[in-house]
């Protein structure tokens, strides 16, 4: 791929290609299929961010105090490159919700807990929050069903409204594209060949 395919894999068409071409890959793979995520803009600076494994279920809004929706790309990449698990929290005014995402080798363990005040819990340990929602499937799975909704949203409403309806951060570009291109080597790569992500700073 040139640097300059890389710079345009954030482009509406190119995105939804992305996400055809995963999908494809992963026909036959009713594992793969069966997790599902979706993230809409349900109000000027709330978002409702939903995730299903095919027996249950998990939904939290949102809000636009923290810029959500590149922290969640920024932790999907992570799980291509040298980390082996990523943290990130999604701020519910004033509940945490917490994701921690921990790869097994193709696959990654998906935990979200939630602490009632995130003024005071960003720096707590995991054990001190209430676990909502758990699950084990393959990375491709968390990978195509995120690329998925950030191309729904770009589809819907475009850079321009994005911003006008989140209110406070731009449409995540900057993060989409290194994600996409991790996905991009793992479809082409051999598969004895790991995707790199770029380095970034991790929670610990």
């Amino acid at each position: 791929m040139t640097a300059a395919a890389v710079g345009h894999l954030a482009s509406a068409g190119l995105l939804a290609c992305t996400a055809v071409a995963l999908s494809a890959n992963d026909q036959g793979d009713s594992v793969t299929r069966s997790l599902h995520f979706s993230w809409e803009l349900s109000g000027s600076g709330w978002a409702t961010c939903r995730i299903w494994d095919g027996s249950t279920k998990h939904q939290d809004i949102v809000s636009y105090c923290t810029n959500a929706l590149a922290d969640l790309l920024k932790g999907v990449t992570g799980l291509y490159g040298h980390h082996g698990i990523r943290r990130f929290s999604f701020d519910l005014e004033p509940a945490e919700a917490r994701w921690i995402l921990r790869r097994r080798n193709s696959d990654v363990h998906i935990t979200i807990r939630r602490f009632p005040d995130m003024s005071t819990s960003f720096e707590a340990p995991d054990g001190k929050g209430t676990l909502v929602w758990t699950s084990m499937r393959p990375r491709t799975s968390l990978a195509h069903a995120v690329l998925m909704a950030a191309e729904k949203l770009q589809r819907t409403h475009g850079e321009d409204g994005y911003l006008q309806k989140w209110g406070r951060h731009a449409f995540p570009t900057t993060e989409l594209e290194p994600f996409v291109t991790c996905i991009w080597q793992q479809m082409t790569v051999p598969s004895s060949t790991e995707p790199t992500a770029p380095h970034g700073p991790n929670r610990s």
